[in-house]
């Protein structure tokens, strides 16, 4: 037997695909509450503020990344320097989806520009996280300086990101797998 989404949870996803797709600051509590069909109760007693659904939408966003992490790790058992290029693959595949519309957590960081704000702190802290990981990933395939290449494959997927959101016809997937293994073979020890 399938179990029944808690209210929490729908209005989690709902929040989810809506913050995604139009903006945090562009969606309202009264359309949430709305589309997941909870009461305003419900909602108050699940998220007592927007921010601490946003920071909860956000660690939503940062597991997801984690399990792509995962992902390529269970995908390219063999070799740790494997799994480094497998996860940049994956992630330009997935860039091309049609609802592509960048890094949750680079858009929230835009969103919210005060670098005390609790949604700007989460949003940063996964991000810092999910390239620690890269890393450790980079660490164990051999690379001469993995915080430098995790460094560096940051900034190729951040830009991959932009472009592949504003320029979603042209945008090729290939050229961003290209670029990192490059940048990934260059570092080979």
């Amino acid at each position: 037997m399938e179990k029944k989404e808690s209210a929490k949870e729908r209005i989690l996803r709902v929040a989810d695909q809506l913050f995604y797709q139009e903006g945090i600051r562009a969606v309202g509590i009264d359309r949430i509450i709305a589309e997941s069909g909870v009461a305003k109760a419900s909602f108050y007693r699940s998220f007592p503020t927007k921010d601490d659904l946003v920071v909860t939408y956000l660690e939503l966003r940062r597991q997801r990344k984690i399990a792509h992490i995962e992902y390529a790790r269970k995908e390219r058992p063999e070799s740790a320097l494997e799994q480094l290029r497998y996860l940049i693959d994956y992630l330009a595949e997935l860039m091309k989806h049609p609802s592509y519309r960048g890094d949750a957590l680079m858009n929230t960081i835009v969103e919210f520009p005060d670098t005390s704000h609790p949604c700007h702190v989460k949003a940063l802290a996964s991000r810092n996280e999910v390239f620690d990981r890269v890393a450790d990933m980079a660490e164990e395939a051999g690379i001469r300086n993995p915080r430098e290449l995790s460094e560096l494959l940051r900034l190729l997927y951040s830009g991959a990101s932009m472009v592949a959101y504003i320029n979603k016809e042209d945008f090729k997937p290939e050229l961003l797998s290209i670029a990192a293994r490059v940048l990934i073979d260059s570092q080979v020890t």
